[in-house]
């Protein structure tokens, strides 16, 4: 088993950052053939997700349409006025498990892996491990 944690920095509030290649490095480091690469994102308004990475447009309406989805105008409770991004988080998730297989992440010709930022900017962390 290997592990670590990679920083992920953000510069929009509402933001899709692709962290697959720094995934792909640490897979590399860690020299496993076969497994699995589990991700942790520890942060209450930021989630992890895959998608298309071929064309980045893709991301944009995916914000797009979370900006309709979820109302940023709602007369919330939390004091912060983040509370649309605690919301974002959970429908997106903390974690993603990929399988790898030939030293290589079994993503899909399009996947790639997302960093969802919803209450940035801000300088993050992702914990990951291999086993």
């Amino acid at each position: 088993m290997r592990k670590g944690t990679i920083r992920v920095k953000t510069s929009g509030y509402m933001q899709l950052v692709d962290i697959t290649r720094k995934i792909e490095e640490e897979l590399a480091g860690a020299k496993i053939d076969e497994g699995i690469c589990y991700l942790y994102n520890p942060h209450t308004t930021a989630g992890l997700t895959i998608n298309e990475g071929a064309d980045p447009t893709v991301q944009t309406d995916i914000i797009k349409a979370l900006k309709e989805i979820i109302p940023f105008d709602l007369q919330y409770q939390h004091l912060e006025g983040n509370s649309p991004s605690h919301v974002l988080a959970s429908l997106f998730g903390a974690s993603l498990t990929v399988f790898i297989e030939n030293g290589r992440l079994q993503l899909g010709t399009w996947q790639k892996i997302y960093f969802c930022e919803f209450d940035g900017p801000r300088t993050r962390t992702v914990h990951w491990r291999i086993s």
